[in-house]
């Protein structure tokens, strides 16, 4: 055996011995944000929209509007930390016009975003919105989950949107993207339709659940609730993962999350959920993630003074009627995970 033979020999068995990975792992960032009355400035007669239109008392117009994409846009790309987040759920988006204008004319539009939004009969015409990156998602089955209100009888609320992909991992990803009704009218009074609602949103991930060998589940957007709230811990079922990990259990990911995403008389409260299935977190290597890997983005730009209650508070577009010039009244989330290329 010649000596560049041995020489060749003994690198392999040290490569073998160091225990190199099979596969390079990339971070995949999914974000979920509130923007906050993402309106165009035109009326549409089946809505209830003219709080948002040039002659309202809001005074909305289409510098405004720019100003609000470009606004949203800044907090996408400040989450992608040298890349935009590969996934983003976006609640209270009023039309598809509106996504357009964010993906092909704000400073999104170099990213190259594909969307799925639903079409929901709430009366102010508000959505929910995917937006999801072509070469690290590829979309194969959209779906809108209508919430049938008139059993209840209340006023129609938004659609959940569910979206299925694959990831590079060659693994199937289920997202789930909603905004359960508000708590205008009361928390005490409302909370029958979130728990209703909630319960189509428990059922939908379960049968998700029942036929993927591998469930890879993310659920995410504005619950209008806390995570200690029913509709979260007992309909939805998802709690903070602590002790065993089961596959087809849901954890939530915020329950226990410092500060809050939203400030209510100077407390600051978890509205905006991220929820995974147990798989997630430890049943699969291709693509997993863990509950120090999600939490709330308080970028200084996107908080301002309490001036009435002290500390901080998120930095809105309004203040009353009055034009602030901010982003959100909530804080966006964000949640990474690791995947096999």
């Amino acid at each position: 055996m010649s000596r560049k033979t041995v020489v060749f020999l003994c690198l392999l068995v040290a490569v073998a011995g160091m225990g190199l990975p099979a596969a390079a792992q990339q971070t995949f960032r999914v974000m979920e944000y509130n923007v906050e009355n993402l309106f165009d400035c035109r009326h549409d007669s089946l809505k209830q929209d003219k709080e948002f239109l040039p002659d309202s008392p809001r005074g909305w117009n289409q510098t405004r509007y720019n100003e609000k994409l470009k606004n949203i846009a800044q907090v996408v790309m400040a989450a992608g930390d040298e890349q935009v987040p590969d996934l983003v759920g976006l609640c209270e988006v009023e039309n598809e016009y509106c996504v357009k204008g964010l993906v092909s004319h704000s400073p999104l539009r170099e990213a190259g975003y594909k969307y799925a939004m639903t079409d929901s009969p709430d009366e102010r015409g508000i959505d929910v919105v995917l937006l999801y990156q072509p070469a690290t998602f590829r979309c194969i089955h959209t779906q809108t989950i209508r919430i049938p209100n008139q059993v209840i009888d209340r006023r129609p609320t938004r659609d959940i949107l569910h979206v299925t992909g694959r990831v590079v991992s060659g693994d199937t990803l289920d997202v789930f993207v909603c905004h359960l009704p508000s708590r205008s009218g009361g928390e005490k009074e409302t909370e029958p339709y979130r728990l209703f609602t909630a319960g189509y949103l428990r059922r939908a991930a379960d049968s998700i659940m029942a036929v993927r060998q591998s469930p890879n589940v993310i659920i995410m957007g504005d619950f209008n609730d806390y995570p200690s709230n029913r509709s979260i811990a007992e309909v939805v079922g998802a709690v903070k993962p602590e002790g065993e990990i089961e596959a087809r259990t849901l954890y939530n990911l915020m329950d226990g999350k410092p500060d809050g995403t939203y400030r209510y008389r100077g407390e600051w409260g978890t509205l905006d959920q991220m929820i995974v299935s147990g798989y997630l977190l430890e049943g699969n290597p291709r693509i997993h993630t863990s509950y120090k890997a999600a939490c709330i983005l308080r970028y200084p730009f996107l908080l301002e003074e309490d001036d009435r209650y002290g500390g901080d508070i998120p930095f809105r577009t309004y203040k009353g009627m009055k034009y602030h010039g901010g982003y959100s009244d909530h804080l966006p989330v964000l949640l990474e995970l690791e995947v096999s290329e």
